[in-house]
């Protein structure tokens, strides 16, 4: 049996409201790219481009949509469930509930992503691990942005470069030693100073 009759047949054994939502998405995915390939793989839909691409699997209470390389993709729409455990290697899931309102503008824009990533043979090792979100200590923040040149270069500055003055200051082990970092910091940072650029106190 062709790959096309057997998701034909694995979609219609579906219920009413998966098998609209799996018709749906597979016309999207077809829609991004008409050399897009469809697979019978692991007993469920499978789209490939240059390589293994997206899954679509209907379980009791949701559809599943999974990229294979999930974590090069940039989620601008935060469709993306919460890695599982197995997950961390690279896929990523979006979970499609009964009555859920299909994000097509997302899963287009993660389709196109998908179809390029397979293109330029990039691997799941280039993916970089997520960066924890940078915790700016209060006195800092509150001397910048009160120095309108100080904040508008802090702004500027890449999240290492800030990360190299927020690790300074917060390794300052005495109350003295932190607000000397800091008066030190505002100046440099006023005149585009790096971290790195200057000497340790």
């Amino acid at each position: 049996m062709l790959p096309q009759e057997q998701i034909n047949l694995y979609i219609a054994d579906q219920p009413e409201w998966q098998r609209r939502m799996l018709v749906r998405v597979r016309q999207l995915i077809h829609s991004v790219d008409e050399t897009v390939e469809e697979h019978w793989r692991w007993n469920s839909p499978h789209f490939d481009h240059d390589g293994i691409m997206i899954g679509l699997h209907g379980f009791k209470s949701f559809v599943s949509v999974w990229f294979h390389k999930g974590a090069l993709l940039k989620d601008t729409h935060k469709v993306f469930d919460k890695p599982e455990k197995d997950e961390d290697k690279g896929i990523r899931k979006i979970k499609l509930e009964e009555g859920d309102v299909i994000n097509e503008k997302a899963i287009l824009d993660l389709v196109k992503q998908a179809v390029k990533v397979n293109q330029s043979g990039a691997k799941l090792t280039d993916a970089k691990p997520d960066r924890k979100a940078l915790v700016v200590p209060e006195e800092l923040e509150a001397v910048l942005k009160h120095d309108k040149e100080a904040w508008e270069q802090w702004e500027k500055f890449s999240y290492s470069h800030k990360k190299e003055y927020v690790e300074w200051i917060t390794d300052a082990k005495k109350e003295e030693t932190r607000k000397r970092r800091i008066a030190q910091a505002l100046e440099k940072i006023r005149e585009g100073v790096c971290k790195e650029d200057k000497h340790k106190v």
